[in-house]
């Protein structure tokens, strides 16, 4: 769910750059050629060399593609931390109607995530994709309270750095932190005045300073995807075939049978929690849909939904500001419901499925993944790495997911949006007030 729309429309072209150029194209027509390319080599490599030849050749290759994710594995984390105490900042919201809004948000993410287990676990999109070669999963039994315990930070700056024993990042102790030092800066903002405001304010703007810059280095990093998506989709096919890219469209069917239901949870709730109708709100919010489905950016669609809530639907200037502009940065549904399918589709496709007593962790990463995910562009890719790490899996299979995730992202964002528009609704109750008359948008 980007928060920046530039990852889905190409970037301007430069004085003297063709519109024809590769950088002037969307990311995910990139990340398609690229899957075309590593395809085709990769045949050509299984068709035309030794085997040993082709091998030694795909896991020269592999590694290529390894590095770049690495790369991303090396940004993610100080980028969630640096985003989470932002969106805390900006976020103007009060100690009431916050805790009201996150029990809505939290239930809201725990049913797409149990949706999102339930659907992989009876569909298995990933069965009969079982590669001739495939790297050993090893899935130690599950004990939730050592999991927290091995998690919970000890220190502010080892937060922040990979295990040096296990070489896998923690996304945990760097989320307790981040949100334990945004509302201390939140809480020190609104106490203090005068000269010692000022440096609050100081801090909130470095914070803002941090995050543009972090944004922009992964913007460098996610131009190197497609080279990553052509060394790892090569290696995979010059190894294992065809058979696990077959079962991708079963994945993005799964994954739309689950948005789907948590789409009609949501109808549900608004029908049964407050006084808007399910047409009306599907009538009145269809804009703000449509745009999260075309810029796949929940931020970019906040200010339209804003408009829908307020004076499409009719619900209160409260009710709207809360759903639209302050759920926007906390409610990744869809997000978490897909960070919770990969996981599973990837380990089914390698044959070696998490067990059912693991997958609560599967569920538990995916809660903090969502959490972490508001306002990054590529928030999918960047979180799902993460994921990846905790539950054991090889990160590099992720590439295998980015050909599809270019369209899963667009509905994911279009749930995302609809669970903003619930979440307002819910909070605006059962008692409608008379509908204000329609402002013109600017621009």
């Amino acid at each position: 769910m980007p928060a920046d729309p530039s990852f889905a429309n190409p970037v301007p072209a430069r004085p003297g750059r063709p519109l024809w150029s590769w950088r002037g194209r969307p990311l995910y027509q990139r990340i398609l050629v690229a899957m075309a390319l590593g395809v085709a080599l990769g045949f050509a490599a299984r068709q035309w060399l030794e085997a040993d030849l082709a091998a030694q050749l795909s896991h020269y290759v592999l590694d290529v593609g390894k590095l770049i994710l690495r790369l991303l594995s090396m940004i993610a984390l100080p980028l969630i931390f640096v985003a989470i105490v932002h969106a805390l900042l900006v976020a103007d919201i009060g100690a009431r109607t916050a805790r009201r809004l996150a029990v809505l948000l939290i239930t809201n993410t725990l049913v797409a995530i149990v949706i999102g287990l339930l659907v992989a676990n009876l569909l298995e999109p990933g069965a009969g994709a079982m590669p001739a070669v495939a790297p050993q999963v090893t899935f130690p039994p599950l004990n939730l309270w050592d999991e927290l315990k091995t998690k919970l930070p000890e220190s502010f700056f080892g937060a922040l750095v990979p295990n040096w024993a296990t070489g896998r990042q923690d996304i945990i102790p760097a989320i307790v932190i981040a949100v334990g030092l945004g509302v201390a800066i939140r809480r020190v903002r609104e106490r203090e005045h005068g000269e010692a405001r000022r440096g609050v304010e100081v801090v909130a703007e470095l914070f803002e300073t941090f995050y543009r810059v972090f944004l922009t280095a992964l913007h460098w990093i996610v131009d190197l995807v497609p080279v990553a998506v052509l060394a790892i989709v090569m290696h995979v096919v010059a190894t294992q075939g065809l058979a696990p890219f077959a079962s991708l469209l079963r994945f993005v069917g799964a994954v739309l049978v689950a948005l789907l239901l948590q789409a009609a949870y949501y109808l549900l709730r608004v029908r049964l929690q407050s006084w808007v109708r399910p047409l009306e709100f599907l009538r009145g919010g269809s804009e703000a849909l449509l745009t999260a489905f075309s810029t796949a950016s929940s931020t970019a669609s906040a200010p339209i939904n804003y408009h829908c809530l307020r004076y499409r639907i009719g619900l209160r200037e409260e009710s709207a500001t809360m759903g639209a502009l302050v759920g926007s940065n906390f409610n990744n549904d869809g997000t978490a419901l897909y960070e919770a399918m990969g996981p599973l589709y990837i380990s089914q496709m390698l044959g070696q499925p998490v067990p059912l007593l693991r997958q609560p962790l599967v569920a538990f990463m995916a809660v903090i993944a969502s959490v972490g995910a508001p306002g990054i562009p590529e928030a999918g890719l960047v979180t799902m790495v993460l994921v990846f790490q905790a539950v054991g899996l090889p990160t590099e299979y992720v590439a295998l997911l980015l050909p599809i995730d270019w369209f899963l992202d667009r509905c994911r964002t279009a749930v995302n949006v609809m669970g903003d528009m619930s979440v307002a609704c819910v909070l605006d109750g059962r008692t409608r007030e008379p509908l204000p008359i329609e402002q013109p948008r600017s621009g």
